[in-house]
């Protein structure tokens, strides 16, 4: 099986943010270090899993890495790469 492209980027939580409501997951605010400044907030679910499978949630200025990964065809080589050949 091949690898997917992936990315890491690095960011710290920057708050948690209690639930309005029972049905409604509490979020983390996590701002992403390289992002471009208009950029640089996303909220997630505050729900992750340890290596036991355990549910566990984030804690304000944690330091966390954020990773994108995609689907070989759905990426286009780097024009850097393409004059290599």
């Amino acid at each position: 099986m091949k690898k997917k492209p992936k990315t890491i980027k690095h960011g710290t939580v920057k708050k948690i943010i209690k639930s309005p409501h029972p049905s409604v997951p509490e979020k983390a605010e996590v701002e992403v270090h390289e992002a471009d400044e208009l950029y640089k907030e996303i909220r997630i679910d505050n729900e992750l899993q340890d290596e036991h499978g355990k549910k566990v949630k984030l804690k304000e200025d944690a330091p966390v890495d954020i990773t994108v990964e995609a689907d070989p065809n759905a990426t286009t080589p780097h024009p850097e790469e393409k004059t290599k050949r």
